[in-house]
């Protein structure tokens, strides 16, 4: 056995040892052959010094940039204070940070439980929804994202549901409206969004067991492509979950916390949650989680003896970052130069449509937008391949893009560059976009 050795190997041995030693996740599983020495604001450094601009604020997290000095000063503080306690203690960061979360929403959201990632938010509060209705049926979207872990990943079906065996019984889809793409159409061809929900909720009926418990949506479904439900439709889910007497869950991993011109996506339509789940944005860009809910809800849990937490929840290291990530929301109006960066964002992503056939859609609200590629406007032709190319060639012009590829779909970029990016860079990042689709489609 050899010794261990903390020398940096060279990129060659690098790669090599990466290759041999990490398992590898996400589709085909080829990482990025670039090696990222460090980050700062809206850009990633290779070890060779390259600059890269970073349209998808790292896992679509880092919302006040790489390495934000004020996320930096906190965590020198707090980890030489007070990192990490035992599950039944608790610190003032924790409870400031409850405090405040539920100060940012509307009433009757005021309990939270503190976690690390989405998956064990989603996974929290769908346990607590079966208990608290003494249920188990969950319903999610067929374009849905929610996590990995055994419940959140039953509920996530726009990806990585073949190979595993059964899903738990009782997790039902319904179809993801999609404005662009139309499965139910009006006259005029438009999405029939209420027909559509409709017959989700009818073939959920007809396969219920008559134990449903809720319903998790994202508000905006960024991993099933950036589809945003249409005005009307979040009221008139959460009157299906009613009448069902279900609940339903709102998980804005990625929406929550300014990045589409409000507080919360869900603001727009007006609709509060049974339960919201955060994460994400929440820690911008270190693992911090939050299940929110009503003093009702929280209560009937806890007489039924809830049981969730973690080696990590509840830790003050990433609770005094989550208050110093509302400090910065609140003082510089992150929600406000969210909208008009996101405006902006739009302009140039529409001025990219006009130069090039290929682009079938935008779509998103605020800094998360999304740009679909096609190869024929008219069909609406997919091309994996199409978007793929382009993804590449952004790497080499220096934009980092991410792109979602499901069956049917050409490919959707992801864009979501964090909240404190100048209109320079968002210019920049768009150049880069807009040549990139030209040179590909010019090579052919």
């Amino acid at each position: 056995m050899a010794a261990p050795t903390s020398a940096r190997p060279s990129t060659s041995s690098f790669w090599a040892d990466a290759d041999r030693h990490l398992v590898r996740y996400a589709g085909a599983g080829d990482f990025t052959r670039e090696i990222i020495a460090r980050a700062a604001g809206s850009y990633l450094y290779t070890e060779d010094g390259r600059e890269i601009l970073d349209f998808t604020s790292g896992q679509m997290s880092a919302i006040l940039g790489h390495s934000h000095p004020e996320i930096v000063d906190t965590v020198r503080r707090q980890v030489g204070e007070l990192d990490h306690l035992f599950s039944g203690m608790l610190s003032r960061p924790v409870v400031d940070l409850a405090r405040r979360l539920a100060e940012t929403l509307p009433d009757p959201l005021e309990k939270a439980l503190l976690l690390t990632t989405g998956a064990e938010s989603n996974e929290a509060a769908i346990r607590m929804a079966k208990l608290v209705t003494g249920r188990h049926e969950i319903v999610s979207f067929a374009r849905s994202w929610h996590g990995m872990t055994q419940a959140a990943a039953n509920a996530t079906y726009s990806t990585g549901r073949k190979g595993y065996g059964p899903a738990a019984p009782g997790n039902f889809a319904i179809p993801a409206p999609d404005s662009y793409r139309p499965d139910i159409t009006n006259a005029d061809g438009t999405l029939d969004w209420e027909r559509q929900l409709d017959l989700g909720f009818a073939m959920v009926d007809a396969q219920s067991a008559g134990s449903l418990a809720a319903c998790i949506v994202e508000p905006i479904l960024s991993s099933g492509g950036v589809l945003e439900p249409p005005p009307g439709y979040l009221a008139a889910l959460r009157r299906k979950c009613r009448e069902r007497g279900m609940l339903l869950i709102l998980d804005e991993a990625q929406t929550g916390l300014c990045r589409t011109g409000t507080w919360y996506a869900f603001e727009r339509d007006g609709v509060v949650p049974d339960i919201l789940t955060l994460s994400k944005t929440l820690g911008a860009g270190l693992p911090l989680a939050a299940v929110i809910t009503s003093a009702e809800i929280e209560r009937e849990a806890h007489e039924r003896g809830y049981l969730f937490f973690t080696t990590h929840v509840a830790d003050p290291l990433v609770a005094a970052v989550g208050n110093t990530v509302l400090d910065v929301l609140h003082r510089d109006g992150l929600d406000v130069r969210a909208a008009e960066l996101g405006a902006f964002l739009r302009r140039g992503l529409e001025g990219i449509a006009r130069r090039h056939p290929v682009v079938g859609d935008i779509r998103g609200r605020g800094l998360l937008a999304g740009l679909e590629l096609v190869t024929d406007r008219e069909t609406k032709e997919p091309s994996s391949e199409l978007g793929a190319r382009v993804t590449a060639r952004c790497l080499e012009l220096g934009l980092h893009m991410n792109i979602v590829q499901l069956p049917g779909m050409g490919g959707v970029f992801r864009i979501a560059p964090p909240l404190t990016a100048t209109e320079d860079e968002l210019a920049q990042g768009l150049a880069a976009l807009d040549q990139a689709i030209g040179d590909v489609v010019a090579a052919g």
